[in-house]
């Protein structure tokens, strides 16, 4: 009898520590798993074909398993995982900016007659709350480029998200700025809505707000674009739940804009108080190197709106400390969870 429960004991004794072993396996490969890092290029694929900069002047060619939290990392709301792009009202960006980004720049360069195509899937979590209602870049993210690598290096197009304090609803706008004919001081920007404004709408003083646009487009609301560059014709898509789906093309390589006459009212009416009115080259981008960007390029900055009331902002900066601009909405936050990037091809198709 005695031998018999010394046996019984035993086997409950064995299976004990296999119960315990199995625990303490299956707890270590849950400790594992919870460890693991996802970076963005294991939620958008394509980020080999990329660089980036980031809004503390951070640099990088390499962006596979490349993260920096507070930047350039990825956020799950609960069902998705999502690409995020965070940058400041103040810190370190490009040569040729006033303004902050946490923005992939593309490797492959690429002309108007050429072709390229881009498209994002994203939501826009927040834009700075303090700006001036009178400059029109105040509130503002360019959330996709493209961009000129040769001439004036200008912008063909920049996709916009902006939205007033207060309002519950923001605007997606796009801007075709000129490629400029001889001084490229003269340059400008024509602005158009999609949903909600375009740029043009502003407050009538600093802290003055215009109504909230009826068709406009919340923070956290899903929209996608996509830009389609072929042959020298820019095809532009916006798509979003609950809203109309608009469509929009522009020549890239044969200017509209090449005499006095051919300029916008809206241009005469915004940049007046600046005083650029230029003209464009007949053939606009069509020899140029292009390339595209994205992510999160912060229009809101801090510098003095008299100095130009088109894009200098007078937004709060705290002294450049980006914690406290983190802390005090004094930054832009653009969130994707899905983008592509290749040649353009035939709008039919």
């Amino acid at each position: 009898m005695k031998k018999a429960l010394f046996i019984l004991g035993t086997l409950l004794a064995i299976v004990a520590c296999k119960n315990d072993s199995k625990k303490t396996s299956e707890s270590t490969i849950q400790s594992e798993s919870e460890d693991v890092t996802k970076y963005p290029s294991d939620v958008i694929s394509f980020m080999d074909e990329w660089k980036i900069l980031l809004g503390d002047g951070t640099h990088t060619d390499t962006l596979m398993n490349y993260e920096k939290k507070g930047f350039f990392y990825v956020s799950n709301d609960g069902k998705t995982d999502w690409v995020v792009y965070k940058t400041p009202n103040s810190g370190i960006t490009s040569r040729t900016s006033s303004n902050t980004r946490t923005e992939l720049g593309q490797l492959k360069h690429w002309t108007p007659k050429t072709g390229g195509k881009l498209t994002g899937t994203l939501k826009v979590q927040h834009v700075s709350t303090s700006g001036d209602a009178r400059v029109a870049a105040s509130y503002s993210v360019v959330i996709g480029q493209i961009h000129s690598d040769e001439g004036h290096e200008n912008e063909p197009l920049k996709i916009y998200y902006k939205k007033f304090p207060g309002h519950k609803k923001g605007s997606v706008f796009w801007n075709y700025e000129i490629n400029t004919e001889g001084d490229n001081s003269e340059r400008w920007d024509f602005s158009t809505a999609v949903w909600g404004y375009d740029m043009s709408v502003l407050g009538s003083n600093p802290n003055t707000y215009p109504e909230e646009p009826t068709d406009g487009i919340e923070l956290g609301e899903v929209f996608n674009y996509t830009v389609n560059v072929y042959k020298g014709i820019m095809y532009l898509t916006f798509i979003s739940d609950n809203h109309e789906t608009k469509t929009f093309t522009k020549n890239l390589i044969s200017s509209e804009y090449t005499n006095d006459s051919d300029i916008p009212e809206q241009i005469r009416r915004l940049y007046a108080v600046i005083d650029r009115d230029g003209t464009e080259q007949p053939n606009a981008y069509a020899e140029e190197l292009q390339y595209f960007k994205q992510g999160a390029y912060n229009q809101t900055n801090g510098k003095d709106p008299e100095t130009n009331m088109i894009w200098s902002t007078g937004a709060e900066i705290y002294n450049g400390d980006i914690e406290k601009q983190y802390a005090n909405g004094s930054y832009t936050e653009v969130w994707f969870k899905e983008a592509t990037v290749g040649v353009g091809v035939s709008p039919d198709k």
